[in-house]
């Protein structure tokens, strides 16, 4: 993925209820299904953040800083797809356009969103819906 930065989606698997600890959040419980985490990567590297979440998802990298490490770093969890719009601050936009997900404020400490992780019980539904927000934008790429 390029450094030129912008706005990207995690989408995650969890295929049984799992309890998460989710750092200062606390314990949440989270049913089987799919997660679409938003965040920016408009900051120094641009989308090397990518290439972090990915490093802790595969278990490379064990230090958990955001809320999202502790999903993407648990076990039960699988990476199964990046979408990304280069260019385009549109975190909160995407965030709010998707399926609420179970845990209020969740990658949302800087701003005034409800959450910006997204729930569904499909992970094609939650793709497909990741997918469709993203295509609002331009210069919509997806990764596997």
């Amino acid at each position: 993925m390029a450094d030129d930065g912008g706005t990207y989606t995690l989408v995650v698997e969890l295929p049984r209820p799992t309890v998460v600890d989710v750092g200062a959040l606390g314990a949440f419980d989270f049913p089987a299904g799919a997660y679409a985490y938003t965040g920016s990567a408009l900051g120094a590297g641009g989308f090397a953040r990518v290439d972090r979440h990915r490093r802790v998802a595969a278990g490379d990298h064990d230090v958990r800083h955001w809320h999202v490490d502790y999903l993407t770093g648990h076990p039960e969890t699988s990476l199964v797809e990046v979408v990304a719009t280069a260019g385009v601050d549109a975190e909160c936009a995407v965030a709010d356009a998707l399926p609420c997900g179970p845990v209020p404020g969740f990658g949302a400490s800087d701003c005034a969103c409800r959450s910006h992780l997204g729930y569904a019980e499909s992970a094609a539904d939650l793709r497909t819906a990741v997918e469709s927000v993203h295509a609002r934008f331009e210069k919509r790429r997806s990764t596997g």
